[in-house]
């Protein structure tokens, strides 16, 4: 699509100028009546357009362009800001608008049934398009996600906006946030992470609104934007002719500028990590600007299993083997990254207990999703292998934090929680574990071990089997609830390239902030269930969270969430079907 920018600043920031003269002159009659009460100040929202006119790349080898027409939702006079909520999966999504007046917050209940999940708000606009001859072309509404920062609308705006980067997609998200900050505008396209639209090349006039029950419910201007769209056909061989350097592939298939949309881009931090190499979980997009994990590298074994505590102890200082198996331990207190164990117990800081009385995360576990009945990457003859998502997050209200420290010549880390008071100084630590490297391609990072179990249960709640996936690289790659209290609505880690360390570290760092979880999706034998042999029936998928109970928590009541699969068909060709959980009928 082709910017504009010039423009776009004039668009975006004229508007702005006439609402700072208006709100000015309210104030001055108000200040003339003082027996007049003034209404509680609300935000004012508009939609606008950027551009009069939008370019359109439909591709030879990939056809279909993305509507992005430039056309965005500005908040003045305050930020909009929705929480979205539900109590249990027993219970529907509700809906607050949160108004706030100085250190005054009031909330407001939107419509029952208005939001149903927590993708954003579903039929917000309507798009109509038509040809050069004036007939209709397309006509269709599309879900609006606020959290989509996509820039500031004046110069005395905030310098950042506050709320999250994208909605969440996970079936079982228990609370999210959403919001489009004072003084900025987010892009009303939310729509890139479904297939494209097929259009023949050419001239088309598209008219964009608000859907008449928003207008209503949040005081918008019935103002239709009106875009032109050119619809042009490229090849990328064409493409790559004219560009200087880079691939004109990459460029295609990430489809330019689209990819870095704030939300856009943002629903790849939300993709998880692949069973066998890290890949995106069903259903998830992801960005051009993030890496391609296990892209075109085939099938690869699958992850080694957990070394047993006798053998990860072989790499530990003596100190260190000492405290891990008597709990014993004064932790280090001076923000210092040094493993415990590599000094003398004489010289240790003393007086500080190794697990202070500070906040601690919980971590909990969500029920199994993505459930499908494959033969999995290695397509073993005759075998069939029951796939699906998992996912352990933290409900707070502190971020789990473990560090891994290596010893030289050491190929397992020995891994320590870390713990802080109220400031964020640190105040304690203790031995949970260790961290191997996993090095086969799409892998390469350093895994935390016994993070969480999955197994596979009988209808009387037997174990049957056990995934062989035991070890992890802890990223925030969900948005669970950022509801909870002290929830991170920007983490930082939200991708394998940012969190799990390289073949050569000497320390690293893993954490799962508050409000985030992390999603693995078990593909591969040896990590999905092998049912091959398994009666017909109930079972139950198992997700379990410090199955050993190594990691310190609030709450070690919650680790285990189970969810209910009936398996059928025949050996070779199995089925699952999986019932609906409560309220989310979602496999």
């Amino acid at each position: 699509m082709t910017r504009l920018p010039q423009g776009r600043t004039s668009r975006l920031t004229r508007p702005s100028f006439a609402v700072a003269a208006a709100i000015a002159v309210t104030a001055g009659v108000v200040a003339a009546a003082p027996d007049a009460k003034t209404a509680e100040p609300t935000p004012k929202l508009s939609l606008i357009a950027a551009s009069t006119s939008v370019t359109l790349d439909s591709w030879t080898e990939d056809p279909g362009v993305y509507l992005d027409l430039g056309t965005y939702l500005t908040s003045e006079n305050g930020a909009f800001e929705l929480k979205v909520t539900r109590k249990s999966y027993k219970d529907p999504v509700v809906a607050q608008q949160v108004l706030r007046n100085g250190k005054k917050t009031r909330t407001k209940a939107l419509p029952a049934g208005l939001v149903n999940d927590f993708a954003g708000l579903p039929d917000f606009t309507r798009i109509t398009l038509t040809d050069a001859a004036g007939s209709t072309v397309l006509e269709r509404t599309e879900t609006f996600c606020p959290n989509n920062a996509s820039g500031r609308i004046r110069p005395d705006a905030p310098a950042n906006s506050k709320y999250p980067e994208s909605c969440p997609t996970n079936p079982f998200t228990l609370g999210s946030v959403w919001g489009v900050e004072n003084g900025w505008a987010s892009n009303t396209y939310s729509a890139y992470y479904t297939a494209p639209v097929q259009l023949k090349p050419g001239t088309y006039t598209a008219e964009i609104n608000v859907t008449e029950k928003y207008r209503d419910l949040f005081g918008i201007a019935d103002e239709p934007q009106t875009v032109k769209v050119v619809v042009r056909e490229r090849s990328w061989e064409e493409s790559a002719s004219s560009a200087s350097g880079g691939s004109a592939k990459t460029t295609a298939s990430g489809h330019g500028a689209h990819a870095q949309h704030g939300a856009h881009a943002g629903h790849s931090t939300h993709a998880g990590h692949g069973a066998g190499a890290d890949t995106p979980a069903p259903g998830a997009a992801t960005s051009g600007a993030g890496p391609s994990y296990n892209a075109g590298h085939g099938p690869y074994p699958s992850a080694p299993p957990a070394l047993p505590w006798a053998l990860k102890r072989k790499s530990l200082g003596k100190q260190a083997v000492a405290a891990a198996e008597t709990g014993d331990g004064s932790g280090q207190t001076d923000g210092s990254r040094q493993a415990p164990g590599a000094r003398p117990a004489a010289e240790r800081p003393a007086g500080k207990a190794s697990v202070p009385d500070v906040p601690k995360p919980d971590l909990r576990s969500l029920p199994a999703f993505g459930i499908t009945v494959s033969d999995g990457y290695e397509e073993v003859p005759g075998k069939d292998y029951l796939a699906f998502s998992a996912n352990v997050w933290n409900a707070g209200p502190a971020k789990l934090v473990v560090d891994g420290f290596r010893s030289p010549g050491k190929e397992v880390m020995d891994a320590y929680q870390y713990f802080y008071d109220a400031d964020g100084k640190q105040v304690g630590y203790t031995p949970t574990g260790g961290m191997e490297w996993d090095p086969r391609p799409g892998h390469e990072h350093w895994h935390f071990l016994d993070f969480a179990s999955y197994r596979l249960l009988t209808a009387d709640r037997k174990e049957t089997v056990r995934s062989g996936k035991e070890a992890f690289c802890l990223a925030n790659t969900d948005a669970v609830d950022y509801t909870v209290k002290n929830a991170d609505w920007h983490p930082g880690n939200t991708d394998l390239s940012t969190a799990c360390g390289y073949e050569n570290s000497i320390s690293v760092r893993e954490v799962l902030d508050v409000g985030s979880g992390d999603t693995y999706t078990q593909d591969l034998p040896g990590q999905s269930f092998d049912i091959t042999d398994l009666p017909n029936g109930t079972y139950y998928i198992q997700v379990l969270a410090n199955p050993e109970n190594r990691l310190k928590e609030t709450d070690h009541s919650n680790n285990s969430a189970l969810r209910e699969v009936v398996l059928g068909g025949e050996k070779g060709a199995r089925t699952v079907t999986v019932p609906p959980h409560h309220l989310v009928d979602a496999n």
